[in-house]
């Protein structure tokens, strides 16, 4: 890899810190000299695979029963993370987020890959869910995201009708892991350093300036960060 530093990034577009972490090595990228030189990979991860929605509950009604807490709980955290996002710059509206599986968002960003669009679908679909309170399960909404993000219509709908890209959202799973990946967001910096969760921007600055000036890579990861923080996991959100 001549002059071109990696970065995959695990991901799932139902996790707030996600959306976070993006904007988060974004601002990173903006300070780094060489961020003309910098590739980015999106990696699915589904914090829960087998979810389904039921119709009508809140996202607050939603962890309260997970969680085995009450409602003012609930709406606590939220509003702690909407604080945290708008700090970032993101406009958190989860009193309108539909609750949804995430897999055919995940089949839809594979499709991006494709077509080096996936960035542009993670910023739709994350914005869709957080901020607009739309169902990123609907196959409207997703054709919507799909054509506004640059894909064709065709491919988009081929989607559809069969499980194109399923095996892949399931392989970025068991690679994560195999990694030792149990929460996300989750950045590996050309398979030599790691960071968990949505770090100071700082963080992920050194990180870059780090893997750029040793410019060796190795196969072991050393990870730059208390793992659980700001990260969600099968578990929730921490």
């Amino acid at each position: 890899m001549e002059n071109q530093l990696k970065i995959q990034i695990w991901s799932d577009v139902m996790c707030p810190f996600c959306y976070i972490g993006k904007r988060k090595i974004e601002e990173a990228l903006t300070q780094f000299e060489n961020k003309d030189s910098v590739e980015i990979e999106w990696k699915s991860f589904e914090l829960d695979p087998s979810f389904k929605a039921t119709p009508n509950e809140s996202i607050a009604d939603h962890l309260a029963e997970k969680y085995g807490r009450d409602r003012d709980w609930a709406e606590s955290m939220l509003e702690n993370t909407t604080q945290t996002a708008k700090s970032n710059g993101l406009d958190f509206h989860f009193e309108k987020s539909i609750l949804a599986n995430s897999l055919n968002a995940h089949r839809l960003i594979h499709l991006g890959k494709k077509h080096n669009l996936a960035n542009e679908l993670e910023e739709l679909l994350f914005k869709a869910y957080f901020t607009e309170g739309k169902n990123v399960n609907d196959w409207n909404t997703l054709q919507e995201i799909g054509q506004n993000a640059g894909l064709p219509i065709d491919e988009i709908k081929q989607l559809i009708d069969n499980d194109i890209y399923t095996k892949e959202v399931r392989r970025d799973q068991q690679e994560a892991q195999k990694l030792g990946i149990t929460g996300v967001p989750f950045f590996v910096f050309d398979n030599k350093y790691a960071i968990s969760g949505a770090q100071p921007t700082d963080t992920f600055l050194k990180t870059l300036e780090k893997t750029w000036a040793e410019g060796n890579f190795e196969t072991k990861l050393k990870l730059q960060n208390t793992p659980d923080e700001n990260s969600c996991g099968i578990d929730g959100c921490e």
